[in-house]
């Protein structure tokens, strides 16, 4: 795991994070525990575009299975989650 304190980043600046870059995304560790990630441009914008790809076949697939009829219909909230609690 690629990883960078946040005292690190404190001391050194963006170079740190710049160094940290070039092997990879960057876990930052701040009281011992890792608190972000950071990607590159390019990196965030590819998983970016696979989520967005996933979204809109996931949306597909729900209209696919309402046009076949593969949808349950429930007149109330109350209902449905009663459905999904037995």
């Amino acid at each position: 795991m690629n990883t960078i304190t946040a005292q690190e980043i404190k001391r050194r600046g963006i170079s740190a994070v710049d160094d940290a870059l070039k092997k990879g995304p960057v876990h930052v560790i701040k009281n011992n525990e890792p608190s972000y990630v950071v990607l590159a441009e390019e990196q965030f914008n590819i998983l970016v575009e696979e989520g967005d790809t996933l979204f809109a076949d996931r949306i597909r697939e729900s209209l696919e299975d309402y046009q076949k009829g593969r949808v349950k219909k429930y007149p109330s909230v109350e209902e449905l989650m009663k459905d999904i609690s037995s």
